[in-house]
């Protein structure tokens, strides 16, 4: 069948990108599904830093490659073997494909997942291969969603059940910002009720852990950007203060209004300026926790005598160190109860066809999540 999809053919282009066009829409051949497969019609998919740092090549991926990864849709057709979905159900992509074989997954640790892992890197499917074409010629899959298409074939290890009353523009940010952020804080960190924490970078990731920190009962929640125009919505969703992070003092200021730093800080920012704040805010015996995924290259440095001398912890967290099958659906259960409320997230939808300048607008920081609605 066609799919008109976003694909990527090189990496690190110019911005303004609604001039240099990184990703083009054009129209793709995809391949029915395979054993452990299932045909999505995609409606909705977020645009995340994570397709960013592709698009300017600070992830490298193999080009050219069908970008999206964030995505939410209903199943169309299932492929053999396939026993825990059916024709009609409402789904939410998430990243890493788990295999349920390999030692994480075993371990209960399935973000952690070799194979899904390694078939990221190839920009393959986790059961092998691509199933996505354009004039004979493979395309890669992105993280084993592509999910800036009007269809994709996915793996049923890479997709999560969802009630269907959950509009699927809400429903896919559970799969990625919701997971990663909200993860972060309850399931890597663990924070205490009471305790006080910062996060550092307001982007999706640090907006939802905010959200996080409020569920979990955190006392001060410390919201630090560069973007002073991300204040106002960081205080909407639960910070108790916000601070400039690019401010030459800030740590002193922080150290000032919370007596020694905080028990908990979150680098979400992916870059090390943010990781060394972070770190350098986190009181004696706390923990600073990254979610952020900054260039390869890319080193942080710290005294090494204040791990052990001050009891310091860093931890980091890759999708929340979430398990998808147990924690979309209790996301999703506290949204329908109104406990959480991701709604001030979504700034606006577009359309397929003005996905460059929507990236263009997540790249300004100006955005909290911007939609994709699939016609």
């Amino acid at each position: 069948m066609e799919t008109k999809a976003a694909v990527l053919y090189e990496m690190g282009l110019e911005v303004p990108y609604k001039d240099s066009k990184p990703l083009k829409v054009e129209t793709l051949q995809l391949e029915s599904p395979k054993n452990h497969e299932v045909l999505i019609k995609v409606h909705a998919a977020g645009l995340c830093h994570s397709d960013l740092s592709v698009i300017n090549g600070s992830r490298p991926r193999p080009m050219p490659m069908a970008l999206g990864h964030e995505a939410a849709g209903e199943i169309i057709e299932v492929g053999k073997e396939v026993t825990q979905f059916e024709v009609g159900d409402h789904v939410v992509c998430t990243f890493i494909p788990s295999c349920g074989h390999c030692i994480p997954c075993r371990e209960g640790r399935p973000a952690l997942c070799e194979n899904g892992a390694e078939s990221n890197e190839k920009g393959e499917m986790l059961e092998g291969g691509r199933r996505l074409s354009k004039d004979g010629k493979p395309i890669n899959h992105h993280l084993g969603v592509s999910g800036f298409s009007d269809y994709a074939v996915v793996s049923e290890n890479s997709i999560v059940k969802i009630d269907s009353s959950i509009p699927f523009e809400r429903a896919a940010v559970f799969g990625c910002a919701v997971i990663t952020g909200i993860g972060a804080v309850i399931n890597t960190a663990q924070i205490r009720p009471g305790s006080n924490v910062a996060i550092v970078g307001l982007g999706g990731i640090g907006l939802n852990a905010i959200l996080g920190a409020k569920l979990a009962g955190a006392n001060e929640i410390i919201a630090l950007d560069i973007n002073e125009n991300k204040f106002n919505l960081a205080k909407t969703l639960g910070a108790t203060v916000v601070f400039n992070s690019g401010d030459e003092d800030i740590v002193e200021k922080i150290k000032d209004y919370v007596s020694g730093g905080v028990e908990y800080a979150f680098e979400t920012a992916g870059v090390v300026p943010a990781m060394q704040t972070a770190y350098a805010i986190t009181k004696r015996g706390g923990t600073t926790v990254t979610t952020g995924l900054p260039d390869p290259k890319a080193q942080f440095s710290f005294p090494q005598v204040t791990l052990a001398a001050e009891e310091r912890t860093i931890k980091g967290s890759y999708v929340g160190s979430c398990v998808p099958d147990r924690d979309i659906p209790r996301f999703v259960s506290l949204y329908q109860q109104e406990r959480l409320n991701i709604d001030p997230l979504i700034s606006k939808t577009i359309s397929l066809d003005e996905i460059n300048e929507g990236f263009d607008q997540l790249a300004s920081g100006d955005v909290g999540r911007l939609i994709i609605k699939m016609q």
